[in-house]
Order: C-alpha cells, then sequence, then structure tokens
C-alpha cells in the first residue's frame, strides 16, 4: 500500500531547485540542494568546503543550521496551501555530534515532520556525513501564516 504525500501538490528535488534555491540567496551562495522527495521527508545536501568551514577546517555549526532550516522551510512550504498560506521559522536548535573536515565531501539533512498543524509545524531534522553517520541533529518549528490581499 502506498503512503500518501504529506506535500499539497507533487514535486520534484529539480523543480524545487529551480524555484525555491535561487541566485543571490544563502542556500544558492552554499551549494544546497534538494536531492529527494518522499511522502513524508525532504533531503537536501551541502558540501564541506570552503563556503561552509570554520577557521579550523571544520563544518561550521551555522552553516548545518542554515542547511537544516533551508530544507526544513522548504518542506514546510508545501504542506499549506501556497496560495493561501506562507510560513516563517519561530525556533531552531541543534546538536552537532560529529565533526566534517574541509574535502570530506557533503552532508545530508532530512526533514521529517513530528506535527504539521495549522498554525504551526514541528520538523525533526538528522545531518548525516557521506558514510551515514550522525553529524546534527536539529527541531525547526515554523508558524504557518494565512496571506492578505
Amino acid at each position: 500500500m502506498t503512503q500518501a504525500s504529506i506535500f499539497t501538490v507533487p514535486i520534484t528535488p529539480a523543480e524545487i531547485n529551480e524555484s525555491q534555491i535561487v541566485d543571490g540567496q544563502m542556500a544558492r551562495h552554499l551549494g544546497i540542494e534538494i536531492t529527494a522527495v518522499g511522502a513524508d521527508f525532504m533531503t537536501a545536501s551541502m558540501p564541506v568546503d570552503h563556503r561552509t568551514i570554520q577557521r579550523i577546517g571544520i563544518l561550521h555549526g551555522g552553516a548545518s543550521l542554515a542547511l537544516a532550516e533551508t530544507v526544513g522551510s522548504i518542506a514546510a512550504s508545501y504542506c499549506v496551501d501556497r496560495d493561501k498560506f506562507f510560513i516563517v521559522g519561530q525556533e531552531i536548535n541543534a546538536n552537532h555530534i560529529r565533526s566534517v573536515k574541509n574535502g570530506e565531501g557533503s552532508v545530508h539533512a532530512t526533514a521529517t515532520p513530528l506535527h504539521l498543524g495549522k498554525a504551526s509545524q514541528v520538523w525533526d531534522i538528522r545531518i548525516l556525513n557521506d558514510a551515514g553517520k550522525l553529524v546534527c541533529v536539529s527541531r525547526f518549528t515554523v508558524a504557518v501564516l494565512e496571506k492578505r490581499a
């Protein structure tokens, strides 16, 4: 039996990368790309390189949070009627579990919902390295707001 999608419209990573990750914005600057969309998750990747490391040559915690908030925000925005509502981040936290060194590939963030309400959503985001080891866990809360004319 196929699981129903949490997303309100059919979407592909290519469509999202073209329409949501645009030049001049942080996600594009950091090299973030959506890589997978499932019935109840969305995954994005980000290289660990000169754009995303801190002074000692490891992945910057702020870059991990930017990755988590990017995939969480995009996923959350596709769980509402985008003609009537929009989402904004309210709170994000993270626990950094393991470091990733410059040049060790990419990190991959998968967002899954813990709560999809009418006024708010809460997302669990797990960031893994290329070897599949846990790098960071994040909890992201968004407000669902009504568009006004």
